[in-house]
């Protein structure tokens, strides 16, 4: 049986994943082609509808016989087969717990119609009574406790919405983009799913590894990993993206800095989802103890920080 722990495989998904004996993650996330022209290394994004769905089918079904009974599947698509994976779910026997949309800046501009800005990303459960969802882990303050005081505030946060609208596409000019595939997902995006939907020492799997931002996320979130990719340049590049991850975090810990890279990535995310600004948290005594308050339950472990750590740490992550 092929080993799936911690590798990033160059092959067909669904080869693969039908061939496994029995079900190896616990978490996938899928970002297909959508059928819509992207240059890619090794795939022709332009097959005819009919056979797309087809296709389609066939991945699903495989990632379906790849996923544990307790596991989560999330697929992120554009408008045109939206409607085809949320049937092609149901026929699979998955029950869908969120339609998603992941509205983001920087949507490509058009003439002759609206600009599209959106992404459709569908939550789907095996079992919809036993499934991980650590809502801890993504809880935001609520405008009761940041703007108002109010002691009617749930003291934990609240649940977001099921439009994201916090994280950005990853554009050309950014940090984080690597330059040698089309298209690229946010860190931080697949950090608030991989975080709600599976826990630390899970495997979590991604069928189109890509740009390898879903192994990237799980390995700093102290997850498994399985990335699968049908090109050997796209899977040489992302065991190079996890080789410098690997490295960071050795330094890290040299270095003896205040959080771990796990916490690092926690933060920062908490930090785009708190949608204030830096020297306004750091400014407010009672924003900043709301924020450390909140960060520490998102963390769910017994070390609390204070909020003159996380201040040091928030300062220098965002430096």
């Amino acid at each position: 049986m092929q080993n799936f722990k911690n590798k990033i495989l160059c092959g067909d998904c669904i080869e693969m994943l039908n061939g496994v004996d029995e079900p190896v993650a616990d978490l996938i996330f899928a970002d297909p082609p959508f059928n819509i022209g992207y240059e890619y290394d090794k795939y022709k994004d332009t097959l005819k509808s009919e056979k797309y769905i087809t296709w389609t089918r066939d991945w699903m079904g495989a990632c379906v016989n790849a996923l544990k009974p307790h596991g989560s599947f999330y697929i992120a698509i554009g408008d045109d087969y939206a409607h085809h994976i949320r049937l092609i779910g149901e026929q699979l026997g998955l029950t869908l717990r969120n339609w998603i949309i992941w509205h983001y800046t920087f949507g490509q501009q058009t003439k002759t119609m609206f600009a599209r800005s959106h992404t459709h990303i569908f939550y789907f459960v095996k079992d919809k009574a036993d499934h991980v969802f650590n809502d801890h882990a993504v809880r935001v303050p609520s405008d009761r406790q940041l703007v108002y005081a109010d002691k009617r505030a749930n003291p934990r946060g609240k649940m977001p919405d099921d439009v994201w609208n916090t994280f950005s596409r990853v554009c050309g000019t950014f940090k984080e983009r690597e330059g040698w595939h089309p298209c690229q997902m946010p860190e931080l995006l697949l950090g608030r799913i991989v975080s709600v939907s599976s826990n630390r020492g899970d495997l979590v799997l991604d069928p189109f590894n890509g740009s390898g931002t879903t192994v990237a996320a799980a390995y700093q979130l102290e997850r498994d990993y399985c990335g699968i990719d049908i090109s050997s340049n796209y899977v040489e590049n992302s065991r190079k993206r996890l080789e410098k991850l690997a490295q960071e975090r050795q330094n890290l810990q040299k270095d003896g800095e205040i959080l771990d890279m796990r916490q690092r990535i926690e933060l920062k995310r908490f930090y785009f989802e708190v949608r204030k600004d830096v020297s306004e948290i750091l400014r407010r005594k009672s924003l900043l103890e709301i924020f450390t308050k909140l960060y520490n339950i998102r963390l769910n472990e017994e070390r609390k920080f204070d909020p003159q750590e996380v201040a040091t740490a928030l300062q220098g992550i965002l430096d």
